[in-house]
């Protein structure tokens, strides 16, 4: 952990925890925590997920420890929050995606968003979500190519994820709630099987890493949504049923549990993870229903990003209040 003197004060990043817990205990938690989808991945896609994660963790590592050695810096990637951010890039891509895309994503989460700012606890919006963005504008075919799942390996063909069909309006061949639950479809590779996802964050929060404020009211909102908003154009299908997709398609349980939760970027009091997790679900849901991309969970993440201060700033003056101006 980055710190700095002051007198007799000792000045560190984020996380500020009064306990045992520090920044590498906390990464190896949510690196435990995504082995689950991990797992489900390699069975949905084959052995090139095991290929794309170690190239995306180890030029993670690599551009930091390269970054502090040019730079004469303390050496950090002991504390594992590269690791973390090269795995989230490699869950936030299709399984088919060339390596070298994926190592400019890591370079752009590392050096430009991370370290630039300087270093773990200053960059103002998550790494791993501008990656995935930077990526998704860059190279827009290779980032919505879906390898069709095959359980054993990737196959040649590819098809649309549940949110791409629904958004070309063929409701009668979306894939079944379980199926998406279980992780059966095609989608990037960590956003597949939302129990995988699910059992990780409830880790996470049995742990105590994270609080379930966010995921939650994120999580919420999107149901809720969804649920009023079906209700309302009616259709073929019933609201219930497409406010239970809209949880489990896309990055929801991702960017619930792993992204929308960092320390670094998300508000710290109480009332301002509500405002966050509710944030993201609406816009989540404006961009699925409105906009021209089918997905909306990096871009609605990487708003509430940006707000962050703001927010925490108007929850500080609601709850402990401020100077009156004579």
């Amino acid at each position: 952990m980055d710190k700095k003197y002051y007198g007799n004060l000792a000045v560190s990043s984020a996380p500020h925890l009064v306990t045992g817990l520090d920044t590498t205990k906390t990464m190896a938690m949510v690196l435990i925590a995504l082995l689950p989808s991990f797992l489900v991945s390699i069975y949905v896609f084959g052995f090139r997920v095991i290929a794309l994660t170690l190239v995306c963790v180890a030029a993670s590592i690599g551009f930091e420890w390269l970054y502090n050695k040019l730079m004469h810096k303390r050496q950090t990637v002991g504390d594992l929050s590269a690791a973390v951010t090269g795995l989230l890039i490699a869950f936030n891509v299709p399984s088919s995606f060339p390596y070298w895309m994926a190592i400019i994503g890591c370079f752009v989460a590392i050096i430009i968003v991370k370290q630039i700012y300087g270093g773990l606890g200053r960059n103002v919006v998550n790494p791993a979500i501008t990656a995935r963005i930077v990526l998704f504008i860059s190279f827009a075919t290779e980032m919505t190519t879906w390898p069709t799942p095959s359980m054993s390996t990737v196959d040649a063909a590819t098809s649309a994820t549940p949110l791409g069909v629904l958004q070309e309006g063929n409701v009668a061949d979306l894939p079944a709630n379980m199926e998406m639950f279980l992780g059966f479809i095609g989608g990037s590779v960590g956003e597949v099987s939302a129990v995988a996802l699910l059992l990780g964050g409830l880790f996470l929060i049995w742990k105590k890493i994270i609080s379930p404020i966010i995921p939650v009211c994120f999580i919420g909102t999107v149901f809720v949504f969804a649920f009023v908003y079906y209700a309302i154009v009616g259709g073929d299908v019933s609201a219930l049923n497409m406010a239970v997709f809209h949880i489990c398609a896309g990055g929801v349980m991702l960017g619930a549990f792993f992204m929308a939760t960092d320390y670094v970027t998300s508000p710290i009091m109480p009332l301002g993870k509500v405002i966050m997790g509710i944030g993201c679900g609406l816009l989540t849901m404006i961009i699925r229903l409105w906009g021209a991309y089918p997905e909306g969970v990096s871009f609605s993440i990487l708003l509430m990003n940006i707000l962050t201060p703001l927010i925490d700033q108007l929850c500080i003056k609601l709850t402990y209040g401020g100077a009156k101006k004579k």
